[in-house]
């Protein structure tokens, strides 16, 4: 068996959708494991565009196996009109299968999550979409998972244990009229009803390829630098989103995955609130921004725009064991004079060279850079391979390579599958 992990490096939007999508052809089944429609992945076949928020990227080979894993969380009506949507453009879903652990995001949940986030002296930038809540009832073992979704007596029983308490939190915190049992129930069974042929025992399927010799990709969300416990707390996500969030989000044993394939911008980006060192609010930020298209697939919130930030991608490479990377969007920096990458950062008189834990120090942390020539003239966006590339941008990615120790194994230079070449083999 080959398997590939494919984690955002960065805090999420790095282009892993379409570099899941790449790899894709070579695979046979292709596994979400965390995260929810708080995530976009956005992949380019010809003119057509296509934005998945829950299914894998892989759908759109109808041959792969596609897989959303036990430690995704699911709203349910907005997995019904991703499908649907797939549908009406010719795409087949049948080999979609769902997980029955995976939990669900109900109705309150989405209520919750704005409520909490309104309620916040510092924002923490949460898309709203009930995710956080989700997770935060996975945890407290109040959750509502597929399997009990699909099975209505089971999830009316489900309910009457849980909403007493949810409307309790409110009406009395939040000052808001709750939901009735009924309501709920009136809600979710239609789209329990069409969900449930989906549905089943996904980690059997996943060991199963295994023991097969089946190639595999493991789909993560989000980036590195949002992961619960690895990231820029609290200004992070709700689960794992580095490597180790395959093993528990999928169902495999970790003895069983081999590469981790780290997905990094040529510069940075965020959305949200917290700590970014790089980020550049002036002209050259907007310049990077309308050029990368930086606008939330999910949110369509614009994006923070900064400076490749190298301690934090080398931060991300120890933290996932990377294997390799991918560069995404070097065409944004075509026809720079100069490009710029952050080596360490000076904090209160002195230069760290690793990213401190703590946010608030990030956040007060002054970006020491490296300025490298650019290359103004030249474009990236025709390269087939790495020689075709300016000499100046072949500098770039080898003084990265040397920065992080890990090799690029992959560039894209543009949005559409061929404008990606492969340095090495991955899967």
């Amino acid at each position: 068996m080959s398997s590939v992990i494919i984690v955002g490096a960065q805090w999420g939007d790095e282009g892993k959708g379409k570099i899941t999508d790449l790899l894709a052809r070579d695979a046979d089944m292709v596994v979400r494991y965390q995260g929810g429609n708080n995530a976009g992945h956005t992949v380019v076949v010809g003119s057509d565009t296509f934005k998945l928020h829950l299914i894998p990227s892989g759908i759109l080979y109808a041959d792969k196996q596609c897989i959303i894993g036990n430690g995704v969380v699911i709203d349910p009506e907005v997995l019904l009109a991703e499908l649907d949507s797939l549908r009406a453009r010719g795409i087949s879903v049948d080999n979609l299968r769902i997980s029955e652990r995976a939990h669900v995001i109900m109705p309150y949940h989405r209520v919750l999550d704005q409520l909490e986030e309104a309620s916040r002296e510092a924002k923490i930038g949460t898309t709203g979409r009930g995710i956080g809540p989700c997770y935060v009832d996975k945890v407290a073992r109040t959750g509502i998972r597929i399997g009990e979704l699909v099975e209505p007596e089971l999830l009316k029983s489900r309910l009457q244990e849980i909403l007493p308490a949810k409307n309790r939190l409110l009406r009395g915190v939040y000052q808001h009229e709750g939901f009735a049992l009924e309501h709920i129930l009136n809600t979710c069974l239609p789209l329990a009803e069409r969900l449930k042929p989906l549905v089943g025992d996904t980690t059997a399927l996943v060991n199963q390829a295994v023991a097969q010799g089946a190639k595999i990709i493991f789909e993560g969300a989000q980036g590195t630098l949002l992961d619960i416990d690895h990231g820029t707390y609290p200004f992070v996500t709700s689960s794992s989103a580095s490597s180790g969030g395959a093993a528990i989000g999928a169902g495999v044993p970790v003895t069983k995955l081999n590469n981790v394939l780290g997905v990094a911008k040529a510069y940075c980006t965020r959305v949200g609130e917290g700590p970014f060192p790089t980020e550049l609010k002036d002209a050259l930020g907007e310049r990077i921004r309308e050029r990368g298209r930086e606008f939330g697939t999910t949110t369509g919130r614009p994006r923070r725009c900064g400076w490749l930030d190298a301690v934090a991608l080398k931060y991300s490479t120890e933290v996932n064991g990377l294997t390799g990377l991918a560069l995404t969007l070097l065409d944004v920096l075509d026809g720079f004079e100069t490009v710029k990458i952050c080596v360490g950062y000076k904090y209160k008189g002195k230069v760290l060279e690793r990213m401190p834990a703590q946010a608030h120090v990030l956040g007060e942390c002054i970006p020491v850079y490296r300025e490298l020539p650019g290359w103004p003239e030249g474009s990236t966006r025709q390269a087939s391979c790495f020689d075709d590339l300016p000499v100046q941008a072949q500098d770039y990615i080898k003084f990265i390579e040397d920065f992080t120790g890990v090799p690029i194994v992959l560039v894209s230079v543009g949005p559409a599958r061929n404008q990606t070449f492969q340095r090495a083999p991955i899967l």
